[in-house]
């Protein structure tokens, strides 16, 4: 990670700093300090989008336990959401969540909408690395 190789140049290890010399020397800012904030600010919205999903899925996962207790079995592996954001209109997720839970015997009739709502704001994990990919080259 760009942040990463600017903090170990900034760091210990840098040739700015003497180990004999009673205060560190700094040399002037550069470009690196600029890229390090930059890249502090892409990481920060990635991360805000990446906390987004995993709350969604841990928000699943706990939801699909409601719903199947005491039916473990038959609880399906998992619930696809990149698949979900694949498909075009809320009804095809609906339709597509459905299938999945075909198995299971309560209401899954306010999990699907409250999914459904969850999905608006989300993106595709490959959106992510392009979106992260992207800024990064432009600095």
């Amino acid at each position: 990670m760009a942040a990463n190789r600017v903090g170990r140049r900034l760091g210990r290890g840098s040739p700015a700093r003497s180990p004999g010399a009673g205060s560190p020397r700094r040399e002037p800012a550069r470009s690196p300090g600029i890229q390090k904030r930059q890249a502090r600010v892409t990481v920060k919205y990635d991360r805000r989008e990446l906390q987004r999903r995993l709350d969604t899925e841990k928000w699943v996962d706990g939801r699909l336990e409601e719903l199947y207790r005491g039916r473990e079995a038959e609880m399906p592996d998992e619930v696809n959401i990149d698949e979900l954001l694949d498909l075009d209109t809320d009804e095809a997720r609906a339709m597509q969540l459905r299938g999945i839970l075909k198995s299971c015997q309560n209401n899954t009739q306010a999990f699907v909408q409250e999914l459904l709502l969850k999905l608006r704001g989300l993106q595709k994990q490959q959106v992510l690395r392009r979106t992260s990919q992207e800024i990064q080259e432009r600095v």
